[in-house]
């Protein structure tokens, strides 16, 4: 008999409310132990709400939560020694150097790494003694997680890491995360980057509205569309042609129009694009634009919503 997985964070039903706006909304999620969890959403789905209740931030009106198989209203103190906390905006002191900035964080804990263990984490020893005010965005960013590690944590908490920075920056980063992984450690990520969500995680759940609307692996959820690749495509001089001429096309599984761009999800691609060119070319209409890629995070997204994850 395989025994079932330990859990690291459990919530069931949990509920936040802000006045009149529901902001997370009977929410059950399980993360496991030694598991990158991604929690994906527009802004305004709940996200932050959410990981700042499981961190102890903020108090639920309803359900219940528990950590590490520990509860906030009874095991607060004992629960900050083993959890690592980086928030969506992080402020240190500027004319702290980074060693200062280190050694103030790990004094917060009984134990943990030295200082020059947490600079070879985060890969920042030649920025030993620099001002936290001269280092660059993605530094700055490595040293927060730094921070966040300084207890020696069995459950990383990161609320989108990785916003802002350049492509250099955020892989750098997810080698350090990845690392924090190879010795065991749990990690739940919020982010808009679906790159990340594939690169980092095991498991991602799709809020919106509040609700956790979809939950699997990338893989599981790519594969839910039915569809390997989207097509999409922009007509000329304001053409419309009936979107029922283009779910009969060959391999078509979805139609989905927006503002400008008809997008279809295929799972046939070599037998689409031409059907459609010759289907355009019946009805006498032009392309402005065409395009393909292959089906993504963001696209199980849109197909579950009609919005894209980063709407405002």
């Amino acid at each position: 008999m395989v025994a079932e997985p330990a859990i690291a964070l459990h919530c069931e039903g949990v509920v936040k409310r802000y006045g009149s706006v529901t902001a997370v909304d009977g929410l059950d999620l399980k993360v496991l132990r030694g598991e990158c969890f991604g929690l994906l959403g527009p802004n305004g789905a709940g996200k932050t709400t959410t990981i700042e209740i499981l961190e102890g931030l903020l108090h639920a009106d309803d359900g219940e939560v528990t950590v590490l198989g520990q509860r906030w209203k009874s095991d607060a103190a004992t629960l900050r020694q083993r959890l690592g906390i980086q928030l969506q905006e992080t402020q240190l002191a500027d004319k702290l150097t980074v060693a200062e900035t280190l050694r103030l964080f790990r004094s917060f804990y009984p134990s943990g790494p030295t200082v020059d263990e947490l600079l070879d984490t985060v890969e920042l020893k030649p920025k030993r003694d620099a001002w936290v005010s001269k280092l660059s965005g993605g530094q700055k960013q490595r040293l927060s997680v730094a921070c966040a590690l300084a207890g020696r944590p069995e459950l990383l908490f990161l609320d989108e890491p990785t916003t802002g920075l350049d492509p250099q920056s955020r892989r750098q980063l997810w080698e350090v995360l990845e690392r924090f992984r190879e010795r065991g450690g749990t990690i739940l990520i919020t982010t808009h980057y679906m790159d990340e969500a594939h690169a980092l995680c095991d498991r991602v759940g799709i809020m919106d509205k509040g609700k956790l609307i979809a939950l699997g692996t990338p893989r599981e959820l790519v594969a839910s569309l039915g569809a390997e690749h989207v097509v999409e495509f922009a007509l000329a001089n304001g053409h419309a042609i009936e979107n029922a001429l283009f779910a009969a096309l060959p391999g078509v599984r979805d139609v989905r129009q927006d503002d400008t761009h008809l997008h279809l999800s295929t799972s046939e691609l070599h037998l689409t694009v031409p059907a459609l060119l010759a289907l355009l070319s019946r009805q006498q209409a032009t392309l402005s634009q065409l395009g393909t890629h292959s089906a993504t995070l963001e696209d199980v997204f849109v197909t579950l919503t009609g919005r894209q994850l980063r709407d405002e």
